[in-house]
């Protein structure tokens, strides 16, 4: 994450199970948003990611809080991305004795709050 003030409070999520454009599309849903309207969002949107995205929301805005000593009420989404992470290798077997490889995949989930202005 780039350009990461002194009054920003940020959260990584790393080695999330789900594909990063699957999270970024939610992502991109509540960058720039108030935190809470950011939760009422991800409460009520029908996709999986969305649970790890509240874990990682929940721990940055508590890191404003305890370290910076910020109201949670001021703050808001700042900056969030994810990226792809390792590949979890998986084989199947197929017709004739051979495998067939199934790649499950990861990504690093990235969250900055910081207050209004």
């Amino acid at each position: 994450m780039a350009n990461i003030t002194p009054s920003q409070a940020v959260a990584h999520g790393r080695f999330i199970r789900g594909s990063a454009s699957k999270v970024r599309r939610v992502l991109d849903q509540i960058r720039g948003r108030s935190y809470r309207d950011a939760l009422i969002l991800l409460e009520f949107m029908p996709y999986r990611s969305t649970g790890p995205i509240t874990k990682v929301l929940r721990s940055a805005v508590a890191n404003a809080e305890h370290n910076l000593g910020l109201d949670p009420a001021t703050l808001m989404i700042s900056q969030a991305h994810a990226d792809m992470g390792p590949s979890l290798k998986r084989f199947r077997p197929r017709a004739q004795g051979r495998a067939y490889a199934i790649k499950k995949q990861t990504c690093h989930i990235s969250i900055a709050v910081a207050p209004t202005t």
